[in-house]
C-alpha cells in the first residue's frame, strides 16, 4: 500500500483519486509508524518553498523521508515535493531541502524571454535523458501539466527528463529508489496515470 505524507501541503485528494482510479490502495497519513508500513512513499506539495520545508522539520517528517530513501523504499516526490529532495532552494532566500539528490532549484525569473509567463502553467512535452522506470508506459513528447515558478539545476546524476519553456528544465528525476515529478500525474490525463501506476508497480 502506497502511502501519501501529509505535513500540511499538496494536494492530497486528487493524488489520492488518482491512485485509487487505477486500482491501487492508497493511504494519507503525517504518522510516521503508519507510514513506516506503507510499500512506497509520495511527497506532494504546493506552495512555497520555505513553509513547506519548516512543516517537513516541525513534524519530524524531513528524517524520515531521509532515512526511507537511504534504506531504498520507493520514494517519489511531486512539483514542490520534488524540489524539497534537492540541496537547496533560492525561492526568497535560501532554503535547505532535504539534501537526498544533489542539485538546487532556482527562479524562472530573469532567465526566460519576456513573452513568456511566470509561472509556468500548462502542457509541456516531455524529452528523456535516461531509462526510467516511471517511463515504462509513455512515450517521448506525451505531454504533461506543469505549474511551477522554480527548477531544478545542477541535477545531472538524477536528471531523467526535461521540458522546454523559453528554457531547459528539469523534468522528472530519478536515482536508485528516489524518482520525481516537477509536473503533476495526478493531473495530466492518461500520460499521468501511466506514470502513476509505473511507481505503484516499484512498490510491490
Amino acid at each position: 500500500m502506497i502511502g501519501i505524507i501529509d505535513y500540511g501541503v499538496g494536494n492530497l485528494f486528487s493524488l489520492k483519486s488518482s491512485f485509487e482510479a487505477i486500482g491501487e490502495e492508497v493511504f494519507v497519513s503525517g504518522d510516521k509508524e503508519e507510514l513506516k508500513k506503507a510499500s512506497g512513499l509520495i511527497l506532494p506539495g504546493v506552495g512555497a518553498y520555505s513553509d513547506a520545508a519548516e512543516k517537513l522539520r516541525k513534524s519530524g517528517l524531513d528524517d524520515f523521508v531521509r532515512e526511507c530513501a537511504r534504506e531504498g523504499k520507493p520514494l517519489m516526490g511531486i512539483c514542490l515535493g520534488m524540489q524539497l529532495l534537492f540541496e537547496k532552494s533560492f525561492e526568497y532566500g535560501e532554503h535547505q531541502g532535504l539534501g537526498i539528490l544533489k542539485g538546487q532549484v532556482v527562479p524562472m525569473e530573469g532567465k526566460l524571454p519576456q513573452s513568456l509567463k511566470i509561472p509556468h502553467i500548462g502542457w509541456n512535452g516531455l524529452k528523456f535523458t535516461k531509462e526510467c522506470p516511471l517511463f515504462e508506459n509513455i512515450t517521448e513528447g506525451d505531454c504533461v501539466y506543469f505549474v511551477h515558478s522554480y527548477y531544478a539545476v545542477d541535477c545531472e546524476e538524477s536528471l531523467a527528463s526535461t521540458t522546454e519553456y523559453g528554457e531547459i528544465m528539469t523534468a522528472a528525476v530519478c536515482k536508485d529508489n528516489v524518482y520525481g515529478c516537477q509536473f503533476h500525474p495526478e493531473k495530466s490525463g492518461k500520460v499521468g496515470l501511466e506514470i502513476l501506476r509505473s511507481f505503484s508497480k516499484l512498490c510491490k
